[in-house]
């Protein structure tokens, strides 16, 4: 039995008993015990209130940090612009078979074309199916270049605006789809290779879910209803 059990035990007879009131003791050792009591009581809530930080937790910050530094540097060696298309062929297909997925989208031809060509060059740079990424877009942003999230995820694959002061890039524009393109495909890059190949848990990392699969399960539908080659 804890001590202040004892403690309740022995202060309430004396406080109840005739004699002690009679002689006035009870506000003297009785009201000292009890002060001791309250006092013990008071220091036992305060430290279930403010438990310790689990090992757990604070190992899954330091994981989250770690996580973090990884990919700040992997942006910084791999924000580049390149070609995609070897073949001429090959560009023109793919691009008028997406053209036309991609018209609900995005009605004007010339901006449409365009806006595919930079898809496919950045996501081949990113060793990344163009269209996985397409379907991306289309749950991030609905191929809005300038829509912003409540959390502040900017553009069409909704970056998250810190980035680019933690790679030394603050003067990049996230609205502008080409740069938004490099750093959204570059992130699922490195996700995807962590995953080692693991698109639902790669996609999870990007959303931020990471251990839930309802992103991924509407990235992959979207892929699979508008964007897949076949």
């Amino acid at each position: 039995m804890p001590w202040t059990a004892y403690l309740i035990l022995f202060v309430k007879p004396l406080a109840l008993s005739p004699r002690v009131r009679r002689t006035g003791l009870a506000r003297s050792n009785a009201g000292l015990l009890l002060a001791l009591l309250l006092t013990q009581c008071l220091t036992d809530y305060c430290a279930a209130a403010s438990p310790p930080q689990s090992v757990k937790a604070v190992s899954d910050k330091l994981a989250a940090a770690s996580e973090e530094q990884e990919l700040r540097r992997f942006l910084q060696q791999t924000i580049a612009a390149a070609d995609s298309f070897d073949d001429r062929f090959d560009a023109e297909v793919w691009l008028v078979d997406m053209s036309a997925r991609l018209s609900p989208f995005i009605k004007d031809p010339a901006p449409r074309l365009k806006f595919l060509r930079s898809v496919h060059r950045e996501a081949t740079a990113s060793g990344l199916q163009p269209d996985l990424v397409l379907a991306l877009i289309e749950v991030e942003s609905g191929f809005d270049s300038y829509a912003v999230s409540r959390a502040g995820a900017q553009g069409l694959m909704q970056v998250m605006p810190f980035w680019k002061n933690e790679i030394g890039r603050p003067e990049d524009n996230l609205i502008n789809t080409q740069t938004n393109l490099s750093y959204g495909c570059r992130i699922l890059q490195f996700y995807l290779d962590k995953e080692q190949g693991n698109w639902m848990n790669a996609l999870a990392r990007y959303n931020g879910s990471y251990g839930k699969y309802w992103y991924s399960e509407r990235v992959m539908d979207a892929w699979r209803a508008r964007w897949r080659v076949r």
